[in-house]
């Protein structure tokens, strides 16, 4: 990994590093908060943060304010890019919610995108495995958190992987894609058009990547979930979000423990992430520090 910046921040580093990857075939930037902590010969625990439509990994660094908990925990923050870059497939920049800055971490079946759009296996895989050879970091405790977009792949990466994540924390997650306008764009062009097969994929199938429906039929160690989201976020508004759908297929698997907060007032955006970000890392130091 080659380093492409480096700023003192909370008595820790907050860097941003560059690789050649081999899942995406392409060279990738994430960002690594190193607390300071990381100066001492013990592991240290480590979350992944994985950022919405629109964002890079520059997001998250910058605007929620996550170092300061981070460092009091002592923990190792990772947070990738959203999608490939350095491509310039037909219709990959023209919207929004596709294309780059939209992968849905979700490994693409469909031409021209399954060769690169591959960020399922890139986050689960391939990231923890550089993160654990250039880093002192205990990979048995780790926890996953994300935003909107990055909320889902967050909670699918957490329930397709039982064990892998000792919890999840997410705000305001993309919680039913294949009944919202977004999740039907994406996973229509990215896994194909048969959206009955977007929902009856077992959960650990390859095809899977709701989390309403791998909600349902997870299996694994309880997993701890925290989930908030705001009451005027215009997407939830929108049916874009579908929180209550999530929430509905925990309540009946006792493997899951939902904490759904509605927290009244608050939008979308990084002012409300960063109202709650200390919750969220009070919430992951009980499980993984």
């Amino acid at each position: 990994s080659v380093s492409s910046g480096i700023n003192a921040e909370y008595g820790g580093l907050q860097c941003v590093y560059e690789h050649e990857s081999s899942i995406l075939k392409c060279t990738m930037k994430f960002g690594c908060f190193l607390p300071p902590q990381h100066n001492n010969k013990r592991k240290l625990p480590i979350v992944y943060f994985l950022s919405g439509l629109t964002c890079t990994e520059q997001n998250y660094i910058m605007k929620s304010g996550f170092q300061r908990y981070a460092a009091k925990h002592g923990m190792v923050v990772i947070n990738p890019d959203t999608s490939p870059r350095g491509f310039d497939f037909p219709g990959e920049h023209e919207s929004y919610d596709f294309g780059s800055g939209a992968g849905f971490y979700v490994n693409a079946t469909e031409e021209p995108w399954k060769t690169n759009y591959r960020m399922y296996s890139y986050v689960t895989g391939e990231l923890p495995t550089v993160v654990s050879s250039n880093f002192n970091v205990n990979m048995v405790k780790s926890a996953i958190s994300g935003h909107s977009m990055g909320g889902h792949g967050a909670l699918i990466a957490a329930l397709k992987n039982p064990g892998k994540y000792k919890c999840c924390s997410v705000f305001a997650p993309i919680s039913n894609p294949s009944e919202c306008p977004w999740g039907q764009k994406a996973f229509a062009g990215y896994l194909g058009d048969n959206k009955a097969a977007w929902k009856n994929n077992p959960v650990y199938s390859s095809l899977q990547y709701d989390a309403t429906f791998t909600a349902k039929e997870y299996e694994g160690p309880k997993l701890e979930i925290l989930l908030d989201q705001g009451s005027e976020d215009p997407y939830l508004n929108d049916k874009q979000l579908l929180p209550e759908n999530l929430a509905n297929a925990c309540s009946n698997n006792k493997q899951i423990n939902l904490n759904f907060r509605m927290q009244q007032g608050y939008d979308h955006g990084y002012f409300f992430i960063m109202s709650f970000m200390e919750d969220h890392f009070n919430f992951m130091a009980k499980h993984i520090c």
